[in-house]
């Protein structure tokens, strides 16, 4: 009988134990929701391998079709950003943007280096496969760029080393598509720096070339 008893106890502090357990997880994933709403996301996206800017412009346009439809609507802007590192991964920045009290990845799009993701790879996040609000941008905006602009991320830091080739070649086609299919104007294609003092892509990114490359596929 003692033995019974001890078990019922026990079997009582366990489920208490976890109960507990369970009431705090909860309050901490209503404060992180409560900093970027939402249903928390499962981690997964979508490939586009460097070496699928070979078949030309019609390897883009599988971002055209998300699994929600297009939000044509919502999409007035795109930022380009950059990671500030020189390895990243979308499971890396995910993690980063997690540990900042975020659901996850808060950008749309990540282009590799080749120090994680292939070089010039694009990884196509949840947020934008379910035509999701961004968290990728601060400053006295950051409200209506992170509802209504795509977050573009470049891994790299802008300020120390250039962007690959590979890398400035998918951006372009990215945002050639992007903008030509959602009808935003080249004013509306802006640099975190534009909007946030702390923003990239950096000193060594080719902004010049860039808008030039972009405006040629319009």
């Amino acid at each position: 009988m003692k033995a019974d008893r001890s078990t019922t106890r026990m079997s009582r502090r366990s489920r208490t134990v976890w109960l507990s357990l369970l009431a705090a997880m909860t309050g901490v994933s209503g404060a992180l929701l409560a900093l970027d709403g939402g249903p928390a996301p499962r981690f997964d996206g979508l490939t586009l391998p460097a070496l699928a800017a070979a078949t030309g412009p019609a390897s883009m346009e599988v971002v055209l079709a998300p699994r929600q439809p297009l939000d044509r609507g919502r999409w007035q802007a795109i930022v380009i950003e950059q990671s500030g590192s020189p390895f990243g991964t979308a499971s890396s920045i995910d993690q980063e943007h997690k540990a900042r009290n975020l659901r996850g990845l808060g950008y749309h799009f990540v282009i590799g280096n080749g120090n994680g993701l292939s070089d010039g790879e694009i990884h196509v996040g949840y947020r934008w496969l379910e035509q999701q609000a961004g968290a990728h941008t601060g400053g006295p905006d950051a409200d209506w760029y992170n509802q209504h602009a795509i977050g573009i991320c470049l891994v790299g830091n802008g300020d120390r080393r250039s962007f690959t080739d590979a890398q400035m070649s998918r951006l372009v086609e990215l945002v050639g598509v992007l903008a030509r299919d959602l009808g935003i104007p080249p004013e509306r294609i802006v640099f975190a720096s534009d909007v946030s003092p702390s923003g990239g892509p950096g000193r060594l990114f080719p902004a010049a070339a860039f808008r030039e490359q972009v405006d040629a596929r319009r």
